[in-house]
């Protein structure tokens, strides 16, 4: 007689959390949030290279000795750089999986809408598509971002340890400001409305809160685009050389 080995095994809490929708944008919401706060910090950092070579390649030293001696040389770097691996790896799993279930639960176009609907839906279609290439673009970046000034792959110009007589070789290429700013104005579109959005899956956003996030998110993105391509209009411009 055959004995049956299947066991009745119970999703777990997490389990059942990802699998849903609300799950997965909760995900999302808190995974940009972390990303946010990082871009914040790493925008203030950039903006020390206004101060010339040695606040900026201090700056730099400094980051590797956080938490020493309680932690050992570059540890507190390796562990921010885990915790945004997650981040983006969550971010992007579970942005690609609500994009296709929404794609799933609408196999066949609607009938014509009223003129009102179509002016949501074109907006509503706009910004997902904003924020579905954008953050295609910025998962291209971030790899040549390394590439460019962590590993100084692709950077011919560069020297280890010299973090700002790399940064002025790299925003002195055309190629490299092109793909600098480009990014990062996709990174102020992706910031306005996935601020707003993480309000609202949070349970921040309400009527009456709703102008006071759409502005704060609207500004939040203005001052990190300004921030981050400061850097290579400076260099472009002579001002940082």
């Amino acid at each position: 007689m055959a004995l049956d080995t299947r066991t009745d095994r119970r999703p777990s809490f997490a389990g059942l959390l990802w699998g849903s929708t609300v799950g997965k944008k909760t995900a999302m919401a808190v995974s940009g949030i972390v990303m946010l706060l990082y871009l914040v910090v790493h925008m203030l950092g950039n903006l020390k290279i206004f101060f010339g070579s040695v606040d900026f390649n201090g700056y730099a030293a400094w980051l590797r000795t956080i938490g020493e001696p309680f932690l050992h040389h570059e540890w507190f770097l390796w562990i921010a750089r885990v915790v945004l691996v997650a981040a983006v790896v969550t971010h992007a799993v579970a942005a690609y999986q609500l994009s296709r279930r929404d794609i799933a639960a609408r196999p066949v176009k609607y009938a014509r809408p009223a003129a009102g609907q179509r002016s949501k839906r074109r907006r509503t279609s706009y910004a997902t598509r904003t924020m579905r290439w954008g953050g295609v673009i910025l998962g291209l970046f971030i790899v040549w971002h390394l590439l460019d000034l962590t590993t100084l792959t692709v950077n011919p110009r560069a020297e280890a340890g010299h973090p700002y007589e790399n940064v002025v070789a790299t925003f002195s290429t055309w190629y490299g400001n092109t793909v600098y700013i480009v990014a990062m104005l996709a990174l102020g579109l992706h910031v306005r409305h996935g601020f707003w959005s993480a309000a609202q899956t949070l349970g921040a956003g309400s009527a009456a809160r709703d102008r006071v996030l759409r502005t704060t998110a609207t500004v939040l993105a203005l001052l990190l685009t300004a921030g981050f391509v400061s850097v290579p209009v400076a260099v472009m411009t002579g001002w940082v050389s």
